[in-house]
């Protein structure tokens, strides 16, 4: 098993800045590529980025290429997700999910934190 818990969410303006963590334990975590996917209300479940297990390989889906840039830290367990140039249609619950392989589909996914809520005012 594999836990997952996101912080960083909160409220932040239009044009603003906002760092969302994920910290994992339970199993090695340099054993996983790491999501970021994100759930605004009424709406499925999307896929914003990936990165691999040694993180040398990203990719960012296109609604917010140029603006959310996806790393992590191996030693400490832990990925980012660093938005900037945030939007109002930015706004939705914010996932991280873990599995063995690098994938950008919503099922592909085997472990999930519980999401941090991420809110854009205008």
């Amino acid at each position: 098993q594999v836990q997952l818990v996101e912080s960083g969410g909160g409220l932040a303006q239009a044009g603003g800045s906002l760092r969302l963590s994920c910290a994992a334990s339970g199993r090695t975590f340099s054993n996983y590529a790491m999501g970021w996917f994100r759930q605004a209300p009424g709406k499925e479940r999307e896929f914003v980025a990936v990165i691999s297990r040694n993180g040398l390989r990203t990719y960012i889906a296109d609604s917010v290429k140029g603006r959310f840039t996806i790393s992590r830290d191996n030693a400490k367990n832990t990925v980012y997700l660093q938005m900037n140039s945030l939007k109002p249609e930015d706004t939705a619950v914010y996932y991280c999910a873990a599995d063995s392989s690098y994938k950008l589909g919503v099922d592909d996914y085997d472990y999930w934190g519980q999401g941090t809520q991420v809110t854009v005012s205008s």
